[in-house]
């Protein structure tokens, strides 16, 4: 076993030793060098890439697959923390997708590794989908982790946590917990920083899709302590 920066234990899995040995050996045969570069930059350097294009990844990623059984919680926590040990940034988008793809599979103690995954080497090119997809299906299989942990979340520090917690209802249409939605964006109306401000915007705008007139009448009664861009993005559709 390793030991993550975190503490989180990377648990011993044959079918992630499968899964590695697989994608380690299938990936980088597919590089671009010109293509990471001109990703990397784009991505503001947060991590060095293969070069490696969304739909031709998502087919490798189908080849390194092929035959393998349906993992249990602890061969995706082995899959998703190994994968991020990798310094090339497609090893967290296989790890994101196979979060995603086995989302129903995880329990309430995965929640642990989600934060280690969204607070090591973050950006949004993966926390948005782990916040939407995997958080928030833990979430909503769990509705307990609000008040134990989203709540909590929505105050922390660190930026990529509070943005976690304001996205994971993005996909919850109907079953949005509306007045912790509002409750959430007016916590951090007033953070400084581009992406909790973005988010807030994102996640009303999402949300009006399912009831515009809340989140329209939200928008008023608060627009003095939303920031601009949060309005904007809120209300851009409506």
């Amino acid at each position: 076993m390793s030991v993550t920066a975190q503490g989180v234990t990377i648990p011993r899995s044959g079918l992630a030793d499968t899964v590695m040995e697989r994608l380690t050996a299938t990936y980088p045969k597919a590089a671009d060098p010109r293509r990471a570069a001109q990703t990397q930059a784009y991505l503001k350097d947060v991590a060095p890439f293969l070069g490696v294009p969304a739909p031709l990844r998502r087919e490798l990623s189908r080849t390194v697959l092929a035959g393998t059984p349906r993992p249990d919680e602890t061969d995706c926590t082995a899959i998703a923390l190994r994968c991020w040990e990798l310094p090339e940034r497609e090893y967290a988008y296989f790890a994101v997708d196979y979060l995603r793809r086995h989302v129903k599979r995880l329990s309430s103690g995965f929640l642990p590794v989600a934060r280690h995954l969204v607070t090591t080497v973050s950006w949004w090119d993966t926390v948005d989908a782990l916040a939407a997809h995997v958080v928030g299906g833990l979430v909503a299989a769990d509705p307990r982790l609000l008040t134990s942990e989203m709540d909590s979340w929505i105050e922390d520090d660190d930026l990529w946590v509070a943005r976690t917690a304001l996205l994971h209802q993005l996909r919850y249409k109907d079953a949005t917990d509306t007045e912790r939605l509002f409750a959430y964006c007016l916590r951090q109306c007033g953070h400084p920083d581009f992406f909790i401000r973005k988010a807030i915007g994102w996640c009303l705008r999402e949300y009006a899709k399912t009831d515009p007139d809340a989140v329209r009448g939200f928008v008023e009664r608060e627009r003095g302590r939303l920031a601009p861009l949060s309005v904007r993005e809120a209300l851009k559709n409506l």
